[in-house]
């Protein structure tokens, strides 16, 4: 009678292809320990918790959707998913802008920028001080209601310069499968898109008061795995766009589109297929060229990506301080935790927490083969990194890896809870 072997347990190794896909090669494996250019990271990192940053992950990642997109569409780094100033001062090289949500960010950007980027802030109660630096400086401020097209009048009249304006539309639909819905229904972000056509038949008189309306910003949503909802969601854009022309004659000057590009994060996710995209890409890039043509205005547009950029790029290293069972259930205790990885905990926007892919950094060979919950230093239930996770029989002492980090990651986090040490941030 023939008997069924029992499956192999999965390494670290194989989760790394499975999660990041054609990004795990950015990560070398020598010898069975996660590493950059060779050296494992346990011994290029000279402390625990961390966040290693690769430089060729991010060169990786924007030679890819590069590789998908017309000439014609140009890449806004979201600084919001990674502000570290190295990571943003490397990709000024990659991208040909930067979308901000505060005036640090705008700060940061106008740092790195060069005389061929453009930047823009987002975000609903922009502050006084954020608005007259974007005027200022020539950023385009994306509106997100009406009080804020007066506060923008105000200060453009205060400071004698014309302010660069793109509406940020709430539409009435949302990014199918996305993980966090920014359109459709009642939202704080953006104007109603019903309520569009009467401020684009408005221009004249908001350019009197300083004010040049120079284009628009979609944004439906994030973090989506499904290339047909975002395909679907980008032929929808256009459709409000064609009729917009039609009724009010305004061609935007230039477009931020957020299409929500997503990451592979938990146990059953498959990555984005992004060549798969590529149609929905090009249909784009034709049809806002045939509505620039109807206007005889060339429609710059650029796609604001963060998440996609950057995620696969990070890892979060933390060390196992201690190994306890407790009726049962064995736990690693590590020197990392929810205060320097909150969506780690499922503490950032998650409805339910599901496990992130998590490797033993020097033993990426060997199987998982034990259960563990895994935990962090603080006196909170919240802090959990793991529950039930697959792992190799660790000890204290011994390196854990979060992948998918790159992005809302420290700067997303509570680092001062409990007056603990913010983890450090390399790029390498």
């Amino acid at each position: 009678m023939a008997t069924r072997e029992s499956p192999k347990p999965a390494s670290g190794r194989e989760v790394l292809e499975q999660t990041l896909g054609p990004l795990a090669a950015c990560w070398d494996q020598a010898v069975g320990q996660l590493a950059i250019d060779g050296q494992p990271l346990s011994a290029r990192v000279p402390q625990t918790p961390a966040y290693v940053y690769s430089r060729r992950c991010l060169d990786t990642a924007v030679n890819a959707l590069r590789a998908v997109l017309p000439a014609s569409i140009g890449i806004h780094y979201a600084i919001k998913a990674n502000p570290f100033p190295p990571l943003v001062r490397h990709l000024a090289d990659q991208v040909d802008g930067f979308d901000c949500a505060s005036l640090a960010e705008m700060q940061l950007a106008r740092d790195v920028a060069g005389q061929a980027h453009k930047l823009s802030i987002a975000g609903p109660a922009k502050s006084r001080a954020e608005l007259r630096f974007a005027i200022e400086q020539d950023v385009t401020i994306n509106a997100e209601s009406v009080g804020e097209l007066e506060r923008i009048a105000a200060e453009s009249r205060s400071l004698a310069r014309r302010a660069r304006v793109a509406l940020r539309v709430n539409p009435p639909f949302a990014l199918k499968g996305s993980g966090m819905h920014m359109g459709g229904g009642a939202r704080p972000f953006g104007i109603d898109s019903e309520a569009i056509p009467a401020l684009l038949g408005q221009r004249e008189r908001l350019a009197e008061g300083g004010v040049d309306l120079v284009g628009l910003h979609l944004f439906a949503g994030s973090q989506s795995l499904d290339a047909e909802a975002i395909a679907a969601t980008l032929a929808a854009w256009l459709d409000l766009l064609r009729e917009w022309q039609q009724t009010t004659g305004f061609t935007p000057e230039e477009l931020i589109i957020g299409p929500g590009l997503g990451v592979a994060y938990h146990p059953g996710d498959r990555p984005l297929d992004l060549d798969g995209l590529a149609p929905a890409f090009a249909r784009l890039a034709a049809d806002l060229d045939a509505l620039g043509d109807a206007s005889g205005r060339r429609i710059v547009t650029r796609l604001e990506i963060g998440r996609f950029l950057v995620a696969g790029a990070g890892v979060y290293l933390t060390r196992v301080v201690d190994r306890k069972v407790s009726r049962g259930s064995t736990y690693l205790v590590c020197d990392g935790g929810m205060h320097h990885h909150l969506a780690l905990s499922g503490n950032l926007g998650a409805v339910l927490r599901r496990n992130w892919p998590v490797v033993a950094v020097d033993r990426l060979d060997d199987g998982d083969n034990e259960t563990v919950d895994i935990a962090g230093p603080l006196c909170t239930p919240l802090d959990v990194l793991g529950k039930n996770q697959p792992l190799p029989a660790l000890a204290p002492g011994d390196w854990l890896g979060v992948l998918q980090s790159g992005a809302y990651g420290a700067s997303a986090s509570p680092a001062g809870f409990l007056s603990r040490h913010p983890a450090t941030e390399y790029l390498i």
